[in-house]
Order: structure tokens, then sequence, then C-alpha cells
């Protein structure tokens, strides 16, 4: 097991002459639920897709299971499970439909990905739900079905941005939950972003970034 799921190191970023990160650099340890707090516009989202491999590594390093974003980014990809703060699952398809796409993209096909399909559903418990289609769901069992779908590939860390917006304060709950729940009973690391303090109390360990830094 690595001794960090993911380390970041003096990792800086600047659109022009706006600088979104500065010099910031931890640790996530195997296990935890660990939380970046901060306003809006603080350089959450901005860490959150250079550990994606959506933005470049400008200055500093970021490695996520001892695999370097910059270096090797197609690996950080297999290792990692994403939930974007937007929706990215097809309204007009089921549930199911969803996981069955996106389980190709990643190779599978056939009894594996069923049987993939089936598991996350229970996990989830979205298994009364596979053949409903996404746009009929409530807010909290569309989140369910992100999570699954960021899942589905068995991911060691997952990372989630801002993962309760626009959920009511039960949905929060219960997505908080889950997440605690996957985290004891199958090891995920997860990472997440926000700036509500109820979650921020969540969290096993948590950072605080204002201003691109650090605080």
């Amino acid at each position: 097991m690595p001794s960090a799921a993911i380390e970041v190191e003096g990792l800086s970023h600047r659109y022009g002459p706006r600088v979104a990160l500065s010099d910031v650099s931890f640790r996530v340890q195997p296990g935890e639920i660990f939380g970046f707090l901060g306003p809006n516009g603080g350089g959450k989202s901005t860490l959150f897709r250079v550990l994606c491999t959506l933005l470049p590594v400008q200055s500093g390093r970021a490695s996520v299971l001892e695999y370097d974003v910059a270096v090797d980014p197609d690996a950080v990809r297999r290792t990692i499970g994403v939930t974007f703060q937007s929706p990215s699952l097809d309204g007009k398809l089921t549930v199911l439909e969803n996981l069955l796409h996106h389980g190709r993209l990643f190779g599978y096909s056939g009894r594996e990905l069923k049987v993939r399909c089936e598991r996350l559903l229970d996990r989830v418990r979205l298994k009364d739900r596979a053949g409903d289609r996404v746009d009929s769901l409530s807010g909290g069992l569309k989140r369910r079905a992100e999570i699954a779908k960021g899942l589905l590939h068995d991911p060691q860390v997952l990372l989630l941005d801002e993962p309760s917006a626009g959920l009511d304060p039960g949905a929060r709950i219960d997505l908080w939950s889950h997440l605690h729940e996957l985290r004891s009973s199958a090891g995920v690391t997860v990472l997440v972003t926000t700036h509500l303090m109820e979650e921020a109390e969540i969290c096993t360990r948590l950072a605080i970034l204002s201003r691109g830094s650090l605080v």
C-alpha cells in the first residue's frame, strides 16, 4: 500500500495574471475522507482539475497512489473515480444504461460488466431503480448514481467536487452517510471540495483553501 493516497508538493497554477493556486502542499492518507473547505473562487476546483489530469501541472508536483499526474496521467485516470459538480448522467437513459455505457469506455463488456453494475447498484442502494430513467430520480438518488458511475472500475481514490451541490438537507445527510460507508467497507480514499461548514465537520481531516493558498 502506498504511503500516501494523494501527495501534492509546491503546486501552483495561474490563469494569465490571476493566481489560482500558490505553493500548495498536502498529503492524504489511504482511507481518509479529506476535505477542502473554502469560498467560491478559492482554488478548490482548479486543484480538483489538476488532480483529475484535466489541467496541466504548471509548477510543483502532484501524485495519486504514487503515479505522477504530469508524467503518467493515464495511470492516474485508471486509478481515480470522479464525480464532478455538474451532472454527467444522461437523463434520457435509465440508471443501468448509464452505467453500462460508462463501463464500456473502460473496456468492460458482457457478464463482467453486468455483474459490476449490479454490484454497484446494490452498494449505493439503487438496485430497485436500475430501470428508471435518470430524469425521474430525486437529486439525492442522482448523486448516488453519479457515485456508482465513478466507482464502476473499482478506483481506490474518489474525487468529489462539491458533491452535494443542489441537494436538500436530507439528501445531503444520506450522501455523506454513504461516503463513510464506502470508506469503512471498501477502504476508498475520498477527497472532497466544499464550502459548507456542516460538511467540513464530517471529514476525517480538513484543509482550508483561500485565494489559492492553504491557510
